[in-house]
């Protein structure tokens, strides 16, 4: 199974710990900190998707549920007329985060904030996040990783100027947190509120130009 690099200092401190337990308190103490390695070991986890073939798809960034599809519901949106598609992430969900469309990314800028709780409306204005645009065929499609209460370090490995592809892995955010996308009014959104998503494969959303 592959795993986020983001996870190896988690999984590989939980298993010194549980030997040194083991040998100092007992097995019943190894067995914890044991444990605490598996559940590092699930959270990273890194499975491999298959993004659909058709370039005007807006793909999952993430696994999760949904919490919004449709008119934006925050007040620090990005500049410009949008369609909002927001995603919440629980601690059992696979993190690892993909992008939505291929094309360029024209901006990256990281925003300091708050760690309410991801499902709360107000987390996507207060909380600390990182926001992502990707000029796609002329289409802006902008991104954001939101921390939640538990997750207080975003990881993002894509920069300015690169150019990706649907699906292709660009970070991860730590211990429940939550995604939205950004897409032009002209989009058509294809999920429902409370909807499941597969990062990399569910279809949140089709493009069609200007």
């Amino acid at each position: 199974m592959r795993v986020d690099p983001a996870g190896w200092p988690f999984i590989g401190a939980a298993l010194a710990l549980a030997l040194v337990a083991a040998l100092a308190a007992g097995g019943l103490a190894g067995a914890f900190f044991l444990g605490l390695g598996g559940f590092f070991l699930l959270f990273f986890r890194d499975p491999d998707r298959t993004p659909p073939r058709d370039p005007s798809a807006v793909v999952a960034p993430a696994d999760g549920r949904v919490l919004v599809a449709g008119a934006p519901t925050g007040d620090t949106l990005p500049p410009g007329r949008w369609q909002q598609i927001s995603i919440f992430l629980s601690p059992m969900d696979v993190h690892v985060n993909r992008m939505p469309v291929g094309g360029r990314v024209t901006k990256v800028r990281y925003h300091p904030g708050r760690f309410l709780p991801a499902y709360k409306a107000e987390a996507g204005d207060l909380n600390e996040y990182t926001e992502v645009w990707l000029d796609h065929d002329g289409e802006d499609v902008v991104l954001r990783q939101i921390v939640g209460i538990l997750a207080r370090r975003i990881v993002c490995r894509t920069r300015e100027g690169a150019v990706v592809e649907t699906g292709d892995r660009f970070g991860i955010m730590k211990f429940g947190s939550r995604m939205d996308v950004f897409v032009p009014e002209t989009a058509d959104i294809r999920v429902r509120v409370g909807d499941r998503a597969i990062g990399g494969v569910t279809v949140i959303a089709m493009l069609h130009g200007h």
